[in-house]
């Protein structure tokens, strides 16, 4: 038998000779390629850099091309997959496959979390739609993070809160798309004050990093972004790692009802920044990373203009400041996410152990915190831990900065003692309820913190306070309900918000708020059903987002099962 006549493969891009006829793959626009090394300019290409350079694109061009994507991709030396998976991960940014049109050159963003949709979120989208006109896209977006105001919208990078359809029509009529800045404490106010005498005193050695621990260690403050754990300890614990350590700050503040970081930021930030830079200090961090979310435009406006005054005044000589931009995904709050995203990548949640004081930002010991526990900081210092701990309520000690919204009459950010309860917070800080509403429950902690009834608004305010009700307090972020208030409407806006936000890293978390959605929105609930989904995603989930996301079902079964037939 003879033997066969084997032929060698040829690709069908090949001519006989073996080169390739033509490029495979997407090929680089010319054109393109030039927007973008202009966009980039002096910049460096670094890949932790990827998220800031697709912001460049998305604020040039309303939107983010293929081409734009490719040219990217190849001044980064990244391979396209890795471009492409970042830009679409994150909401802000508008991809636009090769061939579809792009969208309108301005975006409305309307709030749809749970405080915008009480005060009539839901009517304003349905009547933009209508009357927007061309030019314009009308979208619903997760809490901007200004629920005192709500409804609250985006008019391109404007808020305007008590939002009207006239209102937002004529707002992008007049072209008023930029950020509103308010007035602030800047920084020569700020060191008329006093401000940054402290730092200046830890730099010259006149204080040491075991002193002002132990200072924080006896204040008892413990981290306000919602874990709460011990802010001395933590500072112990990454000044123990060996060197170089990092500092990642994090002002992701995306939990719906949350807004006081905001209002500290705008306010008076470098009375945030001092504190960083101290936490810095005393933790030998080189390095401090703030990771802002993007629904505020003119907080990042203010930290550049003020990091630029510290820069010039030498104040940030033993630790370089890095501010970073958000791109729209809630998950980024949680700390593995947020390292994540200032890497340059998806924002997916890490698993622990190793936890970030160990392993954090680029791999470095790092020290994460929220915006307002460095806040606190150079208070504590100056008066002491006995002056914090002096406040306080039935048996609890310290101050919170709770972020109420929701039917009270004077919603904001309310400092008041810890262990305060809700009704008193209501009457004392809040001047009451408003008129024509009768108190009917709460969330303590936001979307993930769960609901309680009016009948239980005596139990303190405070960490652990809540845990044997099922509830936390997660960020104090206190969402107020009425009798007006349908507590199946308020459950599934919470859920759906899950859905949305769940990064999709775990299949409990992607699929399970996928499937609670589904069932929320039969007329009957199933409850069994519900219960063992609960349960999978408490136990299964990665992170806090999935294991949180049955807080709202369980508790409204609990506590409010007259109102769910």
């Amino acid at each position: 038998m003879p033997t066969p006549q084997l032929r060698k493969f040829r690709h069908p891009g090949t001519s006989r000779r073996g080169a390739l006829s033509h490029l495979k793959g997407r090929q680089v626009d010319a054109a393109a390629l030039a927007e973008v090394q202009a966009l980039l300019g002096e910049r460096p290409r670094r890949r932790d850099l990827l998220i800031e350079h697709l912001h460049l694109i998305q604020d040039s061009h309303h939107h983010i091309s293929a081409r734009h994507l490719a040219a990217l991709a190849q001044e980064m030396k990244l391979s396209m997959a890795e471009v492409f998976e970042v830009a679409t991960f994150y909401a802000h940014f508008d991809v636009v496959p090769e061939g579809e049109t792009p969208p309108a050159p301005l975006t409305i963003r309307v709030c749809d979390s749970l405080t915008c949709q009480m005060m009539g979120a839901d009517r304003l989208l349905e009547e933009l739609g209508a009357k927007a006109g061309p030019g314009v896209r009308v979208v619903a977006a997760p809490c901007m993070g200004r629920c005192e105001g709500a409804p609250v919208a985006e008019v391109g990078h404007r808020h305007v809160v008590g939002a009207t359809t006239d209102a937002l029509i004529e707002t992008a009529r007049a072209g008023e798309t930029e950020p509103a800045i308010p007035a602030y404490t800047g920084y020569r106010d700020y060191v008329s004050g006093g401000g940054y005498g402290l730092l200046n005193d830890c730099l010259e050695g006149k204080h040491t990093a075991d002193e002002i621990i132990e200072i924080m260690e006896a204040s008892g403050l413990r981290g306000l972004g919602g874990a709460g754990f011990p802010a001395g300890r933590k500072w112990r614990f990454v000044r123990q790692e060996p060197p170089p350590r990092l500092v990642a700050l994090n002002a992701d503040e995306g939990e719906p009802g949350t807004f006081k970081d905001r209002f500290y930021m705008e306010t008076d930030p470098h009375r945030m920044l001092e504190g960083m830079l101290i936490a810095a200090w005393a933790a030998e961090a080189a390095e401090a990373y703030i990771y802002l979310r993007d629904e505020y435009p003119h907080v990042r406006r203010i930290l550049l203009d003020e990091i630029a005054e510290i820069e010039r005044a030498g104040l940030d000589r033993a630790c370089k400041i890095h501010l970073r931009r958000g791109a729209g995904a809630y998950i980024c709050g949680e700390e593995g996410a947020m390292i994540e995203s200032i890497e340059g990548k998806r924002g997916l949640p890490r698993h622990r152990p190793p936890f970030p004081t160990q392993v954090g930002l680029f791999g470095r010991p790092t020290l994460c915190h929220n915006i307002e526990t460095v806040y606190w900081v150079r208070e504590l210092v100056e008066k002491g831990p006995d002056w914090f701990t002096s406040h306080g309520r039935n048996g609890r000690k310290g101050l919170r900065s709770f972020s109420v919204s929701g039917r009270v009459k004077e919603p904001g950010v309310k400092l008041a003692p810890a262990g305060i309860t809700v009704v008193e917070l209501i009457e004392e800080f809040c001047g009451g309820m408003q008129d024509g509403h009768d108190f009917k429950g709460y969330l303590p902690g936001g979307a993930s913190g769960g609901i309680l009834p009016a009948r239980m608004g005596d139990i303190p305010l405070d960490f652990d306070t809540l845990n044997p009700h099922g509830c936390f307090i997660g960020s104090a972020a206190v969402i107020i309900l009425s009798d007006k208030d349908d507590m199946r409407d308020v459950t599934l806006n919470l859920m759906r918000f899950f859905e949305d936000e769940s990064c999709g890293q775990c299949t409990p978390c992607r699929v399970g708020t996928e499937k609670a959605v589904k069932l929320m929105e039969r007329t009957q609930w199933d409850e069994a059903l519900l219960d063992a989904l609960s349960q999978a995603l408490m136990d299964a989930s990665i992170c806090g987002l999935g294991q949180a996301a049955p807080n709202p079902v369980l508790m409204a079964l609990k506590h409010f099962r007259e109102d769910l037939a």
